[in-house]
């Protein structure tokens, strides 16, 4: 009986009296007004959280004071805006003269190979190759190549034979290719471009790999389309009998291989470099591996490693920037 009546009298006090004497009234007029209490405080409680969320609406940031009132930035106005930076008139930059300024501060790096090797094969995969991996950002690199250039006929010879003359231009072309591909060189402007190290270097490294290979078609084209290599701008130039130097943009000579290979055999014999493979960095002979064997290498000839390669490459990186 206890619990019944607790039970009933918490039931009294949850739901409103509808019957009974007159002594109840004032009861049932403050259990009415209760209810009521509540329900005004619930609606003031909304009515504020609109007051604030409409006073947050009208703090909201505006647009930009240019004019305009665009709700949507396109990806063309953002390029543009980038653009106009590298053309201020205060610092008196276009695009391709920042791109050449950031260039001037990298550190010159060049490996001088014959494509059909064995000592450039391991000069790649031992040395350079491994070091690019670390500072292929910090580095200006490219590969040369070493044959017989004579001052008076169009004659180049290599060591080799004829097949690593077209395997040293089918390098060089690989690297002076514009990137992304285009249909007409001609109409390229000047500083379009050129193919990313990170593919060219995959490129030549794929075919020195296979030296013996070198030119096979179906050999060249599997390298090519492993590592993004326009195969029938490739195989354009290096077929290209335009002697004339040119990148074949701006209305000039059309790329070519006999060109680039002519132009990088001069440079390197300017140099005085004979031996396949020689890696010169910052304009000073790094290391040479001949016959086999590393020789005349820097750092008390631990120039060889890779880790060398790359502290020093460092070390010049830190003081010129």
């Amino acid at each position: 009986m206890i619990l019944s009546n607790v039970t009933s009298n918490n039931i009294m006090e949850k739901l409103p009296l509808h019957s009974g004497d007159g002594s109840d009234s004032v009861d049932q007029h403050e259990r009415r007004t209760r209810p009521t209490t509540a329900t005004f405080l619930r609606r003031l409680g909304i009515a504020v959280l609109f007051l604030v969320g409409y006073y947050l609406l009208l703090l909201k940031p505006s647009p930009a004071c240019d004019g305009h009132h665009n709700t949507h930035l396109q990806p063309d106005s953002f390029i543009g805006a980038v653009g106009d930076v590298t053309e201020d008139k205060g610092l008196g930059l276009s695009i391709p003269d920042a791109q050449k300024t950031l260039e001037q501060t990298k550190i010159p790096l060049e490996a001088h190979i014959m494509s059909k090797c064995p000592d450039a094969k391991a000069c790649l995969q031992k040395l350079v190759l491994p070091a690019m991996e670390q500072i292929h950002d910090k580095v200006s690199f490219k590969l040369s190549f070493i044959a017989s250039v004579s001052p008076n006929t169009e004659e180049i010879e290599c060591k080799h034979g004829p097949g690593e003359c077209i395997g040293d231009m089918l390098l060089l072309c690989a690297a002076n290719l514009p990137f992304p591909a285009t249909e007409d060189e001609s109409l390229l402007p000047p500083q379009y471009p050129r193919t990313p190290i990170v593919r060219s270097l995959g490129f030549a490294n794929c075919l020195i790999n296979d030296f013996s290979q070198i030119p096979d078609r179906e050999f060249v084209h599997q390298c090519a389309m492993e590592f993004g290599i326009d195969f029938d701008a490739l195989n354009k130039c290096a077929s290209q009998q335009n002697d004339d130097p040119g990148d074949g943009g701006h209305g000039g000579p059309p790329l070519s291989g006999i060109a680039l290979l002519r132009e990088s055999a001069a440079q390197s014999e300017q140099l005085g470099v004979q031996t396949s493979c020689t890696v010169r960095l910052d304009d000073t002979v790094w290391c040479i591996h001949d016959n086999n064997e590393w020789k005349d290498c820097g750092q008390d000839n631990q120039g060889s490693k890779p880790s060398s390669l790359i502290e020093q490459v460092d070390k010049l990186y830190k003081e010129r920037n």
